[in-house]
């Protein structure tokens, strides 16, 4: 039998991986509870995962939601993932950052003189953060599905679809989604999305 890894976004938990077992019922579907919230970190975290899985399994899928995506895509694993489903996926985290700047009017010369700056908006800017996103740019080539919804307001669709071309990636859009697939709606789609790409 074959094995999912399930990496939830920000402010999600392994349950999440629970929506998925039906959907794969000839797999094992495992959730991952990561501690940690750097790509530096998270990904060591990530890489961990999956070697243990790599010893009980032949092949290892992916399963990724938002942030999640970003730090399994920088946890050196494209070499141990037969195929990967990334969900409203963030894949330009030094843009995402950029528009958080912008939105909270801190520059780069601020952000570097303090260090971190906490928004209004609740969300902390990190001059490390930003300088390692910088200096480890992604490099992503495992062949790999993405739903993204149409009113995602932390991706946009230009983005999007740069990431896709510049990858092995197919995208779906949800006309109308959000970056948060939870409505009734959404889950039948997503769901629906996972069944017609069932590799």
């Amino acid at each position: 039998m074959d094995v999912i890894l399930y990496v939830h976004g920000k402010g999600g938990s392994s349950d999440e991986a629970k929506l998925y077992k039906d959907l794969f019922p000839n797999f094992d579907v495992v959730g991952l509870d990561y501690k940690t919230f750097t790509p530096w970190q998270t990904g060591i975290e990530i890489k961990e995962a999956v070697n243990s899985l790599k010893i009980k399994y032949k092949n290892v899928m992916l399963i990724a939601n938002s942030i999640g995506a970003f730090f399994s895509m920088g946890a050196d694993i494209e070499e141990d993932i037969s195929h990967a489903y990334f969900i409203s996926p963030i894949v330009n985290m030094e843009q995402l950052i950029d528009d958080m700047m912008n939105f909270a009017n801190v520059t780069e010369e601020e952000l570097q003189q303090k260090g971190t700056i906490q928004t209004d908006f609740n969300e902390e800017l990190s001059w490390k953060y930003l300088c390692y996103v910088r200096n480890n740019p992604v490099k992503w080539k495992v062949p790999t599905d993405i739903l993204y919804s149409s009113n995602d307001n932390l991706t946009s669709i230009d983005t999007m679809r740069s990431f896709v071309n510049e990858h092995n990636a197919s995208l779906t859009v949800m006309e109308s989604g959000e970056h948060w697939f939870h409505t009734d709606e959404q889950i039948q789609f997503l769901q629906n999305w996972i069944r017609e790409k069932i590799v």
